[in-house]
């Protein structure tokens, strides 16, 4: 009996919540279909594709699928043939108890376009259940003297199943005194009554045995049976009345446990035994069992259990009031059950789409559905989401729901988005559920590398080993996985002239650079080239950046005499008149150095002399003078070595040979050095002045020497005819001559002469460059060929 209660219940259950499903609708409706209970798994109801009107082809691509209500899938969808199949057996009163019809609500929802079409599936009764007493045996005390017609009331027999297939009459056993009468409630349900037809005589037969049948419409019918017992109690005349035959009662679902919903009266005329009365449920079901409970002597009714709104809404039961003598009264309680809004509204999530790709508005994220079991306005919901994220909530039915995204995702900006849905009731007080979705926003690549600079410059020494790392370029990208992985590339430069692919290379997985060998900065000072950074997205994006290298000079170069010339083919010999004065300038070293900055400063220094007193050389521009006067004494030649060394760390050095002939009678200018107080701060600020002096000097050296041999070349084809004597110009120097800057490399203007070897074959070479002195002129021994013409070079020398 306790497993009767718990199936009627369940039953209830099943029924109020499909009862509630039904009243939502989406979209356009399809069916309705039917089946049979109890049908096998797999079972054919009906071809989707055809109401649908889509080809099969679609259904998969539009990825239809069956949404049902409540958490059981009882329905499953063919993609490939468009049927609709049963999931599992559909037992029909377990899903609807005693509602008829009994509907399956479900939608089918299709994307690409989004459609979502309201179907209910009915599922007809078979009979399967057999009528069953809730009692195999009743007793009824029937005083002899009860008057033909009257009835007696009998406990009915309770049917699962619906319609035609549930009891539909009641039958008794053959006998000469009752019949039996079958009668409807207002619910439906038959009950049977025993009609007294014979009068009863207790001294004649003091009771009778009956067998009840309750029999149902099913093909074939079913049936139940109970023992009836009849005794047969002496005369009491007066059965029990109650003060009203219907009693109607409202209460709210909230209702504690054990309040007093009503008090029942009943009286009866007789007095002392027979007019004791007992009240009782008669006939009471599982459910009203197990929610009401009467006191027998009082008549109050009283909750045994909270009653729930959503579960069963309303009671109906009829309380028999019975005296000392056998004879009972009964009349009908209506409990009606009133709602309160006790429910939180339920969220259904049926569709989830996760992760959602960035860059793509309107994109579906979740399908949703909203259920309140309450009624009236405590069912009613409205349904939000957060104020200032880019998703939209749009309703596709009633009480369904679809969440898109409103704009384009930038997962850069935010990488996953947490959306909390909130459904709160229009009851009083309102209830509020929240429903939070988690969205991952998946990578597009939609951002290209960034470097961290616009251009790099790195420092490189030259004379490296080959494959050093100069230094490493980074880009950064915003993307992740595989687009935010980087490769480093060098890009094609537009100078042809510059072989990079030999100078430089480039790790593609960290962007290290190498120089791939030794640089030297006298040939390639600086250079520029691009490097590219390329992720691995689709497409691949891309940036570049410009990279600058600086050659650093190193001291890998020694100076390099140009006066006097060390690789002549005659020794150059400087002409000293014996009465120089002290100061005397007897001729000037030139020298370059090919290195730049500190290592080409030069310095000039005296190492051998024949007479260590007599000659004084600059430091600083390599003049060399006579230090005193000369006598008789002094050798007629003399061998000078100088020593050339520049300001590198460590320095580099080159040495050159003079030789002086002193001579007389050879008459010569005076050249006095200027008298000229020095300040000690003017000597730094000469010292600057010097060095820059020296950075112009080595660039025009250059120019001098390619000027120099582009004149004896012109000077060769210009004359044809062999001079047998050097010619020079006469007369004394211009005052211009005089040093007034102080002691600079290259501080003053100096006229020489240059004395050019001929021979039968046209050819010549440069004998000697010497300062011109008035008072003598070059010997030149064989044919010469002497350039008349001078030229002026960025030293201030004058060439003839």
């Amino acid at each position: 009996m306790e497993k009767a209660w718990v199936r009627n219940l369940r039953q209830r259950q099943v029924l109020t919540f499909f009862v509630l499903l039904s009243v939502s609708e989406a979209g356009t409706e399809l069916g309705p279909y039917s089946i049979e209970e109890e049908m096998e798994r797999g079972s054919f109801v009906a071809n989707l594709g055809k109401d649908l009107g889509v080809k099969l082809a679609e259904i998969p691509t539009r990825r239809a699928r069956i949404i049902s209500q409540g958490n059981k899938e009882h329905l499953q969808l063919n993609v490939q043939s468009g049927d609709l199949l049963i999931n599992e057996k559909l037992d029909r009163e377990e899903l609807c108890g005693s509602v008829e019809p009994c509907v399956l609500h479900f939608q089918v929802l299709m994307e690409n376009p989004l459609e979502v079409f309201q179907a209910e599936l009915r599922v007809r009764d078979i009979n399967d259940h057999s009528p069953v007493f809730s009692e195999k045996k009743m007793i009824l005390r029937i005083p002899e003297n009860s008057p033909l017609g009257n009835t007696f009331p009998l406990n009915n027999a309770v049917d699962s199943d619906v319609e035609i297939n549930n009891i539909q009459s009641y039958e008794v056993s053959s006998n000469s005194h009752f019949l039996v009468v079958t009668h409807n409630r207002s619910d439906g349900r038959k009950y049977p009554e025993l009609v007294l037809e014979k009068e009863l005589d207790r001294e004649e037969e003091p009771e009778l045995r009956l067998t009840l049948t309750a029999l149902d419409g099913g093909s074939p019918p079913r049936s139940g049976k109970a023992q009836v017992l009849i005794e047969v109690v002496d005369i009491n005349d007066n059965a029990p009345e109650f003060q009203q035959s219907t009693y109607k009662v409202q209460i709210p679902e909230n209702r504690p446990r054990g309040s007093l919903i009503v008090t029942v009266s009943a009286n009866d005329l007789d007095s002392g035994h027979n007019a004791k009365v007992s009240y009782a449920l008669s006939q009471p079901s599982e459910d009203i069992s197990k929610t009401l409970e009467v006191n027998p002597e009082t008549g109050e009714i009283r909750l045994r259990k909270e009653v729930d709104f959503e579960t069963i809404s309303s009671y109906e039961v009829d309380i028999k009031a019975t005296d000392g003598g056998g004879l009972s009264g009964k009349c009908t309680l209506l409990l009606q059950v009133v709602d309160v809004n006790d429910n939180r509204p339920e969220v259904i999530l049926s569709a989830l789409t996760s992760p959602v790709p960035e860059n793509s508005p309107d994109e579906v994220v979740a399908v949703f559905s909203v259920r309140d079991p309450d009624s009236g306005n405590n069912g009613k919901v409205i349904c939000s989401i957060e104020e200032g994220l880019p998703f939209l909530l749009k309703p596709s039915g009633k009480k369904l729901y679809t969440l898109i995204t409103k704009r384009a995702l930038d997962r850069e900006e935010r990488g996953q988005y947490n959306i909390t849905i909130t459904v709160t009731d229009l009851g009083t007080p309102r209830l509020t559920t929240e429903h939070t979705v988690t969205v991952q926003v998946s990578d597009v690549n939609d951002n290209a590398p960034a470097f961290t600079q616009t251009s790099y410059t790195l420092l490189v020494q030259e004379n490296n080993s080959p494959a050093l790392h100069i230094g490493t370029i980074s880009a950064t990208d915003s993307d992740s996985g595989s687009n935010a992985h980087i490769t480093y590339s060098l890009l094609p430069t537009d100078d042809p002239q510059l072989a990079l692919a030999s100078l430089i290379s480039i790790n593609a997985d960290n962007g290290q650079l190498f120089a791939l060998r030794a640089l030297d900065y006298e040939s390639l000072q600086t250079f520029e080239f691009h490097v590219g950074a390329t992720d691995q997205g689709s497409p691949a994006l891309s940036s570049q950046a410009l990279v600058r290298i600086i050659v650093l000079d190193a001291n890998d170069n020694a100076p390099f005499v140009l006066y006097p010339l060390q690789n002549a083919s005659a020794p150059c010999t400087e002409l000293l008149p014996r009465a120089a004065e002290p100061g005397y300038l007897v001729t000037k070293v030139v020298a370059v150095d090919q290195d730049s900055g500190q290592n080409a400063w030069l310095s000039f220094q005296l190492l051998k002399a024949t007479e260590p007193g007599l000659f004084t050389v600059w430091a600083h521009n390599g003049e060399v003078r006579t230090s005193r006067l000369l006598s008789e004494r002094d050798a007629p030649k003399h061998r000078l070595v100088l020593l050339v060394k520049d300001n590198g760390d460590p320095p580099c050095s080159a040495s050159v040979t003079l030789h002086v002939l002193l001579v007389d009678g050879f008459s010569q200018p005076y050249l006095p050095l200027p008298e000229v107080v020095r300040d000690p701060v003017q000597d730094e600020d000469a010292l600057t002045l010097y060095l820059v002096i020296a950075l112009a000097s080595v660039s025009s050296l250059f120019l001098l020497s390619v000027l120099l041999f582009v004149g004896v070349r012109l000077c060769r084809r210009a004359r044809a005819a062999s001079l047998g004597s050097c010619s020079v110009p006469e007369g004394h120097f211009p005052g211009h001559l005089v040093d007034v800057s102080g002691a600079g490399t290259l501080s003053q203007s100096y006229q020489y002469e240059v004395c050019l070897m001929g021979d039968s074959s046209g050819t010549s070479d440069i004998k000697f460059l010497k300062p011109v002195l008035p008072t003598s002129l070059p010997q030149c021994s064989g044919k010469e060929i002497v350039e008349n013409s001078t030229l002026q070079n960025s030293f201030g020398f004058n060439y003839y």
